[in-house]
């Protein structure tokens, strides 16, 4: 038994950091400029969807793609919770969707994201993780601190610390209760007060 080693030993265990608003416009920026079409589908694709890994890697043309042009609001059904959530998608995830979909000449039925295994239909949530990384050390981020629920919670937690509406957050996420979006957001009592403190009644 003494020669046991935690699991989590050397590991940082926790919630996994969002981007703040200027990381996320260096990181698209870099994938602008060597034109990663790929990358920077799936990072806008990301931060604006707001899902979860193994959503956004499952995702088909047909998610989000309507007579050739893309969405600017679609829903899809969750695997994890069986439940719809819906979500926007910005011009320039748009565009930057619709290069990519035209480039790879893919059809509606086509997962955005296809694996590069024959065996594998789309990219694995392993291969998303390992891209996050390799995005958040792009701009000399602690890549331990990140990862792919960084990509799920950076756009919630800027708009959480701007409007502090908690019922919007929950409906972005797909949430079934509230208490799971107060702990996803790990807003503490310190939050709670301070919000009420810059209350003026």
């Amino acid at each position: 038994m003494g020669d046991h080693i935690a699991w989590n030993k050397g590991r940082i265990i926790g919630q996994k950091a969002p981007l703040r608003p200027q990381e996320v416009w260096s990181i698209r920026a870099r994938l602008e400029m060597t034109q990663n079409i790929k990358e920077l589908a799936l990072f806008n694709l990301a931060i604006d969807s707001k899902l979860r890994g193994c959503d956004l890697v499952s995702l088909k043309v047909s998610d989000v793609m309507r007579g050739g042009e893309v969405l600017a609001r679609t829903s899809i059904v969750q695997h994890k919770t069986g439940t719809a959530v819906q979500f926007e998608i910005t011009q320039q995830t748009r565009k930057s969707i619709k290069q990519w979909i035209e480039l790879q000449g893919l059809k509606y039925d086509d997962y955005i994201f296809r694996s590069r295994i024959n065996s594998v239909p789309h990219m694995t949530t392993r291969t998303y993780d390992r891209i996050v990384h390799k995005w958040v050390e792009s701009i000399g981020l602690d890549s331990s601190l990140y990862g792919t629920h960084s990509m799920r919670r950076t756009k919630v937690s800027i708009l959480y610390k701007r409007d502090k509406n908690l019922r919007a957050i929950q409906l972005l996420l797909g949430h079934k209760k509230i208490e799971s979006t107060v702990r996803y957001l790990g807003i503490d009592v310190q939050d709670a007060l301070q919000a009420s403190e810059n209350l003026e009644l």
